[in-house]
């Protein structure tokens, strides 16, 4: 049980006890930022005070004596009504031997049996990854690692956008540099590829069939393609998995479309759709939409939303209680128009969450680089890799909230010192990994340990905050929670490593407690980094 629960056990056994209905009164249980207030305090008795028109104090003092206080040092009462809990050191104890016992399972919360769809990074199979394509790929990636932790079943997909016009115009791009290579010449398509991808595939095709695919008909255009999005596709997933990101799913738009799926939601949709210019309007203003939405142009041509709705059909379909979608920060508007269609059809919209992740702008010799696919200039996830390593990529795009903007400095993610976060975190595992290594012939044992010193019971308190971030983390769909936590984790680690002398050689007692906290604390920023992708280096 954890210390909150704990506290707010022993406050409605006493409220019990004072003939207090526990119903009337929503206390809350806080973490005191000052050791000297306690661990934890609470503001029942001001709760009280308004309820029942008495002085809070005296309600303080009515709980304290009717209060459990077993596994508590003592309670203190201060002013104007607050309680604060002083735990007994074995209370830490048992939290280091907590950890200890769990190993690679500590913060792994109970098993929930609720199956989430995380859609996220969903890359148009039309060039390389850019680096706003990357934030969401890490994002999304930390977000299935850390609802996985906090007790969920979840299944990572990606959908593969194969069956709009950008696709096609990749194909006409894709023909356009293949016949080049032959000394003939047709205009690249107005919104067109210009980048070096096309080109590669292109000589990779002409060395596969020679002049095969010279001809300029439909069957021969949808073979460029098909043969485009396979060899962009397998790129993107092995960038990906390059960047430690990998995919349970993959669903085909195109596969959606031939499966007769859009066909029955236009049926299911007509009590809310209407003409208007030969286009199918849907009536999305009926539920959060400004204003109707084009399900089918004029030309008969579906726009993107139509099939993204029997998408989101087909995950519900599927079987799973929740789908959360990560998208880029241009998707603002899709938001209302994708909840409100899934009401019109009878679904709880409170199912989908739709998150949007907004842009990175990366700055080199004090300039901007501007990112522009189409026209070959993109900065590549690739590109950035090469530059700072895949773990400075992966923590720098989920140390801030996805609904901030995101500016890469160079050279704070390459900086070998603590004006970079990621070394002071991984700085921290290395450091307690070099205590381990040299006393590896010292055993301890988890059933005796104690800890008294404040730089111990300060570390002790923020290990034990680990599973609450996790919840915190997962509840809020906020990856950052767990860069802040690692930071803070790691300034303790070097307080608790500067402070108290882990290997003392004159008292092997002491040494052996130390290393069971140094061992902890290693356990659990491994966890906490291991959670956003980033690798916890043993020597620096």
């Amino acid at each position: 049980m954890k210390n909150e629960e704990i506290i707010r056990s022993k406050i409605n056994d006493a409220l019990t006890k004072l003939n207090v209905s526990t119903s009337e009164c929503n206390f809350d249980i806080l973490k005191t930022s000052n050791p000297e207030h306690g661990d934890l305090a609470s503001n029942v008795a001001l709760k009280l005070a308004k309820i029942f028109k008495k002085n809070p104090m005296d309600i303080a003092n009515d709980i304290v004596s009717n209060i459990d206080l077993s596994n508590l040092r003592k309670i203190e009462i201060a002013k104007p009504g607050f309680l604060n809990f002083f735990f007994e050191e074995d209370n830490f104890s048992n939290v280091v031997k907590h950890i200890l016992t769990s190993q690679e399972q500590y913060g792994n919360l109970p098993k929930k049996n609720r199956k989430i769809c995380l859609e996220f990074a969903s890359i148009n199979p039309t060039g390389d990854i850019h680096l706003g394509h990357a934030r969401g790929a890490a994002i999304g990636d930390s977000l299935a690692r850390i609802l996985t932790a906090a007790g969920y079943d979840v299944k990572k997909e990606y959908y593969v956008n194969d069956g709009g016009a950008q696709v096609k115009h990749l194909g006409e791009s894709l023909r356009t540099r293949y016949f080049a290579l032959f000394g003939k010449n047709l205009p690249m398509p107005e919104d067109g590829y210009f980048g070096q991808d096309v080109i590669d595939i292109a000589n990779l095709l002409k060395e596969e069939v020679g002049d095969t695919y010279l001809k300029e008909d439909e069957e021969t255009l949808n073979i460029f393609i098909k043969r485009g999005i396979e060899l962009e596709l397998d790129k993107i997933k092995h960038d990906l998995k390059m960047f430690r990101v990998e995919f349970d799913i993959f669903t085909s738009e195109k596969a959606i479309r031939d499966s007769g799926l859009v066909e029955e939601v236009i049926k299911k949709l007509e009590p809310y759709s209407y003409k208007d210019d030969n286009a199918l309007l849907l009536k999305t203003s009926l539920v959060y939409d400004e204003k109707d939405r084009v399900i089918i142009k004029s030309n008969g041509e579906y726009t993107y939303l139509l099939p993204d709705i029997a998408y989101h059909v087909n995950k519900f379909e599927r079987g799973f209680d929740y789908l959360i979608d990560l998208f880029g920060a241009d998707h603002h508007g899709y938001i209302h128009r994708m909840k409100s269609a899934l009401h019109l059809l009878g679904y709880d919209e409170s199912r989908l969450t739709i998150d949007l992740i907004q842009m990175v702008r990366i700055l080199k010799d004090g300039k901007e680089v501007k990112l522009s696919k189409r026209e070959g200039v993109a900065n590549t996830l690739r590109s950035l890799i090469e530059e700072v390593g895949v773990d400075a990529c992966r923590y720098f795009f989920v140390s801030r909230a996805q609904s901030s903007h995101l500016d890469l400095d160079l050279s704070v993610m390459t900086a070998q010192n603590n004006t970079n976060p990621l070394y002071y975190a991984s700085y921290a595992h290395a450091r307690l990994c070099s205590v381990l290594k040299q006393t590896e012939d010292l055993t301890y044992d988890i059933n005796s340990l104690y800890y008294k010193e404040e730089a111990e019971l300060e570390l002790i308190k923020k290990l034990n905050e680990f599973e609450d971030v996790i919840a915190d983390a997962a509840t809020s769909l906020s990856a950052n929670k767990i860069c802040l936590y690692a930071q803070k984790l790691a300034q303790l680690i070097h307080v608790f490593y500067t402070e108290c002398r882990i290997i003392n050689k004159d008292d092997i007692d002491v040494t052996k407690n130390r290393l069971a906290l140094a061992d902890a604390a290693r356990i659990t920023m491994k966890r906490a980094l291991t959670l956003i992708g980033v690798d916890a280096p043993t020597q620096m």
